[in-house]
């Protein structure tokens, strides 16, 4: 029975560098482009989960677990985000009836 570090390095590197390369570009144009916050915020994790995949990969490929606790600490990390980013976007809903974050600007006055 093979191990996980097996199956990984059973693929390129290069690919793992390619596909983690394309999660993170779609990330950065979903929050640069998109104007929902809902929509922004998870943009945000798909570039927090291509730096974990491509974390993953390296320590995979170099047999050092050092890459995969930086993995542990973003996802816990990321989850402390979507506790506080879901709460902030929930009252900010209450307020204006929108998530739409054009419509934060008026929140500043």
């Amino acid at each position: 029975m093979e191990t996980i570090t097996q199956s990984i390095q059973g693929v390129p590197l290069n690919h793992y560098i390619l596909f983690s390369a394309v999660i993170f570009a779609i990330g950065v144009m979903g929050v640069l482009i998109r104007r929902n916050a809902i929509v922004i915020f998870m943009s945000i994790e798909l570039m927090l989960n291509a730096v974990n995949l491509l974390l993953t990969a390296f320590s995979a490929y170099r047999g050092d677990a050092s890459g995969q606790v930086f993995v542990f600490f973003i996802m816990a990390l990321a989850a402390a985000e979507v506790a506080v980013g879901l709460a902030i976007i929930v009252m900010i809903y209450r307020n204006t009836n929108t998530t739409d974050i054009n419509v934060l600007n008026r929140l500043k006055w």
